[in-house]
């Protein structure tokens, strides 16, 4: 896939991040460097504890890190408010958990039209924005749903549907099949990998070779750091190497 964006909705630039201090310091990042353009799913793959889950909340702005700048479509999260940087999470990043994190008490369609009410959208435009979004994840018929009459797969829909509902510009996925079987986890990788098709950026953490084949770009960590970076069609010897 031929990435055409000259600016990168999403830019680490030599972030790291640290925990502790003293002999118990551990650096879970080191020096990284990482652009994520439109139209662009990267893969993130590693052992455990290589910073992976790490990397996702710092793009994410849910953590602050010791050093380095994090850029959103151009704007350093350091320089921003809290007000601010609210605002930025709610409009233009997207977030699917491995264990969905939906709220029982919600059907469907209010699972995925809360962040927009939240951001002050009236209810009639949030509720057709909720629509279309849980309509392109093929759950059209599952709007009035809680998420206990839903299956695991669509669940992971429905907390797709989320990401993506108003038009967020960046998705960040933690395993999002770890919990599903392999036919289910499929599908939920073929809808992220087609809202990325459409527009979005997205990062997907994952474990699995399999899993990363569907992005556009593979990158591996260890200890904190990039040591390796390749292409969708050799995940496989990206592995065996690492």
């Amino acid at each position: 896939m031929s990435i055409v964006d000259a600016e990168p909705i999403l830019r680490l630039d030599g972030v790291t991040q640290e925990y502790g201090e003293g002999d118990l310091l551990v650096r879970a990042l080191q020096d990284v460097a990482l652009t994520v353009h439109r139209r662009e799913l990267v893969a993130i793959m590693g052992p455990s504890g290589s910073g992976k889950s790490t990397l996702l909340s710092i793009a994410g702005g849910l953590q602050t890190p010791a050093a380095g700048g994090v850029y959103i479509e151009g704007r350093r999260l350091g320089g921003m408010s809290a007000g601010e940087l609210a605002r930025l999470r709610r409009r233009s990043l997207g977030y699917v958990f491995q264990d969905f994190n939906l709220i029982p008490t919600l059907t469907a369609l209010e699972n995925v039209t809360l962040p927009l009410e939240l951001d002050g959208f009236r209810q009639r435009v949030a509720r057709r924005a909720g629509r279309e979004a849980l309509e392109s994840v093929e759950l059209g018929d599952r709007l009035d749903s809680y998420p206990d009459d839903l299956s695991g797969g669509q669940q992971q829909r429905v907390a797709i549907a989320r990401a993506v509902v108003g038009g967020r510009s960046l998705i960040l996925a933690d395993e999002p099949t770890g919990a599903l079987d392999s036919t289910t986890g499929e599908h939920v990788l073929r809808m992220l990998r087609a809202r990325v098709d459409a527009g979005t950026a997205a990062i997907l953490v994952t474990h699995e070779a399999r899993h990363a084949a569907w992005a556009d770009r593979i990158v591996f960590l260890r200890d904190g750091r990039i040591v390796d970076e390749s292409r969708r069609d050799t995940a496989d010897s990206l592995l065996t190497r690492s």
